[in-house]
């Protein structure tokens, strides 16, 4: 994780070229840099982004296949989840800066952003059913607030994926903007943040996200148990093969 500062904007970059997975530890990290913004009274808004050719390609389901190979059983969304909450509450607004692959708790955490900018080939798709699994990473909340129930239960049924294009017209990105333009509208958006009253900016998203970090805690609950018993069936070792092979899985609902 880089860290920087100018002025009152911060920057956060995620730093595992080029797919920047996500686990616990990233998570982790991620919500003890925004705790330790958070305190720094200089820092007044932030900007998130990543190292490489991707903003975050969700989880790396080659090692989950691996792991679960050697006989390492364990459910990591149990623990994931309780960083990923620790991220949603924390204070001070944040801004995604995506490029490239936005997938899975990639997109879950590009999210929990308070704005995205994207560019036209960024990509963003909930593809958690074409693994056999449910979707995770507080997501079942935060998808359908920002693109409504409708739009977001086809995104999951069917884990279509989307260009920025089509994510600005859904209102997935805030902002569409070249490739290298991505992190400097980002950083213009936190600036521009910045200049208001930080006090009252922290009360007014406080007031926002009330709501949602209580339905972001249900929400992660509600998925942890989908996904503990769907890891156990067929078609979600199916669905995580056939992604890792490139191919289309063949599911038989068991």
């Amino acid at each position: 994780m880089n860290v920087s500062k100018s002025g009152h904007v911060a920057t956060v970059e995620i730093n595992r070229p080029p797919n920047n997975f996500l686990d616990m530890d990233l998570i982790g990290e991620l919500a003890s840099t925004f705790e330790a913004l958070d305190n720094d009274v200089q820092c007044r808004a932030i900007v998130l982004c990543s190292a490489g050719k991707h903003f975050c390609a969700g989880a790396n389901l080659g090692q989950r296949l691996a792991n679960e190979a050697a006989g390492k059983s364990e459910v990591p969304g149990k623990h994931l989840y309780h960083e990923a909450n620790r991220l949603i509450r924390t204070k001070k607004p944040f801004i995604a800066a995506v490029q490239g692959a936005a997938i899975g708790a990639g997109c879950g955490l590009a999210l929990a952003a308070d704005f995205r900018v994207g560019c036209s080939d960024a990509r963003f798709s909930a593809n958690f059913t074409r693994q056999g699994y449910h979707p995770g990473f507080g997501m079942t909340r935060t998808l359908p607030r920002v693109v409504g129930i409708q739009k977001a239960t086809w995104l999951f049924y069917t884990g279509e994926r989307i260009d920025g294009e089509e994510a600005m017209k859904i209102g997935l990105v805030d902002r569409l903007v070249a490739l290298d333009k991505v992190r400097e509208t980002a950083h213009e958006m936190a600036e521009e943040i910045a200049r208001s009253a930080p006090l009252a900016v922290v009360a007014t998203r406080a007031t926002l996200r009330r709501e949602l970090e209580l339905e972001f805690a249900a929400a992660t609950e509600r998925e942890f148990f989908e996904q503990a018993w769907l890891r156990a069936t067929d078609d979600y070792k199916e669905g995580v093969k056939a992604m890792n092979e490139r191919r289309l899985p063949n599911f038989k609902a068991n």
